[in-house]
């Protein structure tokens, strides 16, 4: 699910991650990597296989990359004791 190959003639075989926003994650070569190989590498990243073309997808596979995207770190600002403290709660996502 979530998973689209484009053979690009020329071109080396990667896998190219990408976050909500379509923007690049990161880069992974094939070349040197079996079938077998790429195949454990997109479960270890978390992608999900269905079973059948036309099998529902689990929510918590709707949205790939399946890994984890870093959490932006909220921008701080000084406390009276001197500490700091982030402008929004923990459970706000501002990179989603």
């Amino acid at each position: 699910h979530n998973l689209e190959m484009k053979h690009l003639p020329g071109a080396d075989p990667e896998l190219v991650l990408l976050s909500l926003q379509y923007e690049e994650l990161e880069r992974i070569p094939l070349s040197d990597m079996t079938r077998e190989e790429i195949n454990q590498l997109v479960q270890e990243l978390g992608f999900y296989r269905k079973e059948t073309a036309d099998a529902p997808v689990p929510q918590e596979f709707q949205f790939a990359p399946a890994k984890p995207l870093p959490i932006l770190l909220p921008p701080q600002a000084p406390t009276t004791d001197g500490k700091t403290s982030p402008k929004w709660d923990k459970e706000e996502r501002p990179d989603l």
